[in-house]
């Protein structure tokens, strides 16, 4: 098949109401490709989520670079539907912490999480006691935000919300683990008070709480491995 369109893109009617410019992509060798995808692939295998953090201060700039990074992210029409709210503050970390291990102590010790669930995640032993966010140095919340609110006040729509900031926030974990920090996706169900310590508008709701930092000397995790490619990969 030939490079012929016989629609390109943009056409030139939609060029002339909106402004495009010329893609700069510069051609990697093939050899160069395959060896920066497998160094990539090998960093980011050793990638581990952390429930024992160091309390040894990170720098805002490495956190701002990262939510740079997950900033990059594709979105619906480009709307861009994330908030990150970042705080090392010590009192916010402890209303944080003392607002989810209530709605933990529920989801594990009073069955709000049913068998099968707590029976799935029996091997990582996890309970409703969450030091660690107390102890990292760095919160990071991201908030979806459903809709926008114009200057006018009327709500403006969003399209693909929790795809998009799904897609922001693997690329966010990716830029934390490459810069070597570490961190633990955190949903405690429900996480509505999140936007009540944060001070968030009513637009916007918890998609994920990110605990970051230096793993503690000697932490362990789950012996626990991931699914082989032919198990997550079909050609046709």
């Amino acid at each position: 098949m030939s490079d012929h369109y016989e629609y390109p893109y943009p056409s030139t009617e939609l060029e002339s109401q909106y402004p495009f410019h010329s893609y700069d992509y510069q051609r990697i060798p093939e050899h160069d490709m395959q060896q920066r995808a497998l160094s990539f692939f090998e960093e980011m295998n050793t990638r581990r989520s952390i429930r024992m953090f160091s309390s040894e201060p990170v720098p805002q700039q490495l956190i701002e670079l990262a939510v740079r990074t997950a900033s990059t992210a594709p979105s619906g029409a480009h709307k861009q539907p994330w908030t990150f709210v970042a705080t090392q503050n010590r009192d916010i970390k402890k209303a944080i912490r003392d607002a989810a291990e209530e709605e933990e102590r529920t989801n594990y010790l009073e069955n709000r999480m049913n068998a099968d669930w707590q029976h799935a995640i029996a091997p990582l032993g996890t309970d409703h006691h969450k030091e660690f966010l107390e102890i990292a140095p760095w919160i990071v919340v991201l908030f979806e935000q459903r809709y926008e609110i114009a200057e006018d006040e009327s709500q403006l729509k969003n399209y693909y919300v929790k795809e998009s900031v799904g897609i922001a926030a693997g690329l966010f974990i990716a830029a934390l683990h490459q810069m070597g920090l570490s961190t633990l996706t955190h949903t405690p169900s429900p996480m509505k008070f999140l936007n009540h310590i944060l001070e968030r508008p009513t637009n916007e709701r918890p998609f994920c709480l990110f605990p970051i930092g230096y793993p503690l000397d000697g932490v362990k995790v789950p012996d626990i491995r991931r699914k082989e490619l032919n198990e997550i990969f079909y050609l046709l």
